[in-house]
């Protein structure tokens, strides 16, 4: 193995132009000096097109490095925003080298990450090895290549606990992990899982403090964000999401929001971005990015927030933050939008702690609960990230972990396609696979036709199955709205919203839905506790027609919540008659539990939409159980969803249930009739050789096991001497199936 000193950079590493040393933070640990080495050939006989290997000797032992250029971090067309003296808004396109952004691994430590940029002359980013971070970078004015290697120390850094990035209610937070822990629990978060992968389009905007932080130097701002987000990025990509910076707008002038307080900055920010960012700047998500410590948090984000447009941002501190201090923040606050809680004891990654942990360690890995929290959040909320993304916003490349076109697979990096069955190096199925990850996808097999891909998780939604043929399930779609539910309810958004079944889930099991004394006096009042939306910062009271449609009003509560903080519940009597709910004021960057939400019940034949009791007109269909010929009801794309034994989509023909959405169901008696008349095809010589009386018995012995795992309801029982295995075929036979071949099987069933 030969090595050499990379000298070819000295001519451009004169200068970097990130941070100078002296704005770093202050490290408690000393850094160690070295220079790494290019290694020329790899160990083991590996040898990949793309990769590049590095020897860097530090902490009184020698790494050896892998990495790869990533083509998809940042979009080809990465606008950047800037304001004018007289606030008008310039946008500018500068050239952006995207291929110096590196992912990899330390070699002989296949939980490790490597997260480098080498767009300016030296490495710069985050090396983890044996669970212990390390920050690199360049040294000023060295002329021989030489980086300093900080140790990010758990016990000496100011990393502040992380207790406080967001807002979520104890009842409902313990409800979500209950129905969702069983999942994957028990499985080892560390080893790679096959998903559809992810795409997030990151748009970042910087404040005014943290720009003058940079000393006015917006190609110095871009650096420390591309950066950031590769290391964010890299650390995504365990769970199959990839981070796609989009654009930046930095706030050359003023702070377009007050940044005082940081739950009334992150309401005022998300209102700001969808009136004033939206518009210019597409995106998933929204990192604003400042220079301040509010109220001792490092970062704030709103809890699910991807999954709606206004609340899909976050703020994350830089104060005295290190580069890896300030991207694992990022990605921590980026993991409660996408529906990631904090960690519970019982929660573990294979390292000493988690990425959605709340101590001060620097995690690099994603526990269990998070992988079970982020695939509850993607399986049932398919809209709220994307599993495509524009080709004009990244590069294609094999080996970046996303399926592209021509490619049939793509493992990712090489430690973990030498884990991976199904899928090779080169983008292709290994032999004999038919498919690599999916939900219709397992052991490297499609999954047969009819197999249940997605289940019905409440009674507002609907089923999905694989189609046999492809390892995609097929879109989540569920009952349209206004489907009756609970007797009186109507299903609204895939949720059966029941006042009674609200009540309980806020105050316990013994409450229930207040009388109307209580809607008509609370909700008249335009106040926090009783009201009828907002606006411009003012509560509306509701008129007395939309008194059901204000804020939630229970009575018969035995148990008082613990809510989170800057939430409060109230207790108020009238005339004998005792009304409990909660408030909501502007500002919390939490979901509003006690509201009346759309689509519940507010008298005959009218729903709740936007604050007013309306008719069930509108909610306008053009498909009814009409449509369906009453044998289905009509899903979310307003087709019919056939019950058992019709056909879609209209439900007029027999059939198996479904709709042209879901998949088709398979019921027992067509698994059994395509086993029969499969091995009968397959077999059917046999019944003319004599010779091959062991091959009839291998037969006979298959369907006989069909019948007993199958058996049709209303069936016989499965005896040898009741009716021929033929019979158990539940349709007319073809007209292949000749005399000779039913009294060979039968023959065999009785001898």
């Amino acid at each position: 193995m030969k090595i050499f000193f990379l000298l070819h950079w000295l001519g451009v590493f004169q200068f970097y132009p990130g941070f100078t040393q002296a704005e770093h933070p202050q490290y408690h640990s000393p850094p160690e000096v070295v220079i790494p080495l290019k290694v020329t050939g790899t160990t083991k006989g590996l040898k990949h097109a793309g990769w590049l290997s590095y020897s860097l000797h530090f902490g009184s032992q020698r790494h050896i490095i892998h990495i790869k250029a990533k083509k998809h971090l940042l979009s080809k067309h990465l606008s950047v925003f800037t304001y004018t003296a007289q606030g008008s808004l310039f946008e500018d396109q500068p050239f952006i080298q995207n291929d110096c952004y590196y992912h990899g691994y330390v070699e002989g430590d296949p939980e490790s990450l490597v997260s480098l940029s080498a767009c300016s002359g030296g490495f710069q980013g985050m090396l983890q090895i044996n669970n212990i971070a390390y920050e690199i970078m360049p040294k000023e004015f060295s002329t021989t290549f030489e980086h300093l290697v900080y140790k990010m120390d758990n016990e000496e850094t100011e990393f502040l606990t992380r207790r406080s990035g967001f807002i979520q209610d104890e009842i409902a937070c313990k409800l979500d992990f209950q129905e969702i822990h069983n999942f994957t629990l028990k499985q080892n978060s560390y080893v790679r899982w096959w998903t559809d992968v992810w795409y997030v389009r990151l748009a970042v905007v910087v404040d005014h403090t943290l720009y003058l932080h940079f000393q006015n130097n917006i190609s110095k701002i871009q650096e420390q964000i591309f950066i950031t987000t590769n290391i964010v990025d890299s650390i995504y990509d365990d769970i199959d999401v990839n981070v796609l910076l989009l654009g930046i707008e930095v706030w050359t002038e003023v702070n377009y929001i007050v940044v005082d307080d940081i739950q009334k900055s992150l309401s005022a920010f998300s209102q700001w971005k969808a009136k004033s960012l939206s518009p210019h700047l597409s995106h998933d998500v929204v990192h604003l990015y400042i220079n301040s410590r509010l109220g001792g948090q490092p970062g704030k984000a709103y809890m699910h927030g991807i999954c709606t447009k206004r609340y899909n941002c976050i703020i994350a501190t830089h104060l005295n933050k290190s580069l890896n201090e300030f991207a694992i923040n990022a990605a921590h606050e980026l993991g409660h939008l996408l529906g990631m809680f904090h960690d519970a004891d019982i929660c573990e990654c294979g390292q000493k702690s988690c990425i959605m942990g709340q101590d001060k360690d620097f995690a690099t890995k994603f526990s269990n609960c998070s992988y079970s929290e982020f695939w509850k959040m993607t399986v049932q909320n398919q809209n709220c990230a994307r599993s495509y993304v524009q080709t004009k916003d990244m590069s294609k490349r094999c080996g970046n972990g996303i399926v592209e076109e021509e490619e049939e697979c793509d493992c990712g990096p090489l430690q973990y396609c030498a884990k991976d069955a199904c899928c090779l190096s080169n983008c292709t199925l290994s032999k004999g696979s038919t498919c690599a990850f999916g939900l219709c996808c397992k052991d490297c097999m499609f999954l047969p036709a009819g197999e249940v891909c997605r289940k019905q998780i409440n009674e507002c939604d609907l089923p999905e199955w694989c189609n046999g043929t492809s390892h995609k399930c097929p879109e989540d779609v569920h009952m349209q709205d206004g489907n009756l539910c609970n007797d009186r309810a109507y299903c609204h958004d895939k949720r059966c919203n029941d006042r009674n079944k609200q009540c309980k889930d806020i105050f316990g099991h013994t409450a229930m839905n207040a009388n109307l004394n209580c809607y008509e006096k609370m909700n008249t009042r335009g106040d926090r506790f009783g009201h009828c939306g907002t606006h411009r910062s003012t509560y509306i009271k509701c008129n007395i027609p939309d008194i059901l449609c204000g804020r939630l009003q229970c009575e018969n509560v035995t148990l008082i919540p613990s809510l989170g903080d800057h939430s409060s519940v109230h207790r108020t009597q009238f005339n004998g008659v005792t009304c409990w709910g909660t408030d909501f004021h502007l500002g919390m960057s939490i979901p509003d539990i006690g509201e009346v939400k759309d689509g519940t019940e507010c008298g005959p034949e009218r729903i709740c939409l936007r604050r007013k009791c309306v008719p069930m007109s509108h909610l306008k269909s053009d498909c009814s159980v009409k449509t369906c010929n009453m044998r289905g009801i009509c899903n979310s794309k307003h087709h019919c969803h056939c019950n058992d034994n019709w056909a879609p989509p209209d439900c007029k023909e027999e059939g198996s249930g479904g709709s042209v959405d879901s998949g088709e169901q398979i019921l027992p008696d067509s698994i059994i009739l395509n086993s029969c008349l499969s091995f009968v095809f397959l077999f059917v010589n046999f019944a003319f050789d004599d010779t091959q009386k062991s091959n009839r018995g291998i037969l006979v012995s298959f369907i006989f096991s069909i019948r007993k795992k199958y058996k049709p309801q209303g069936m016989l029982p499965v005896t040898s001497h009741i009716l021929p295995a033929y019979s158990y075929c539940p349709v007319n036979p073809d007209p292949w199936i000749t005399d000779q071949v039913k009294a060979l099987i039968t023959q065999s069933f009785y001898h």
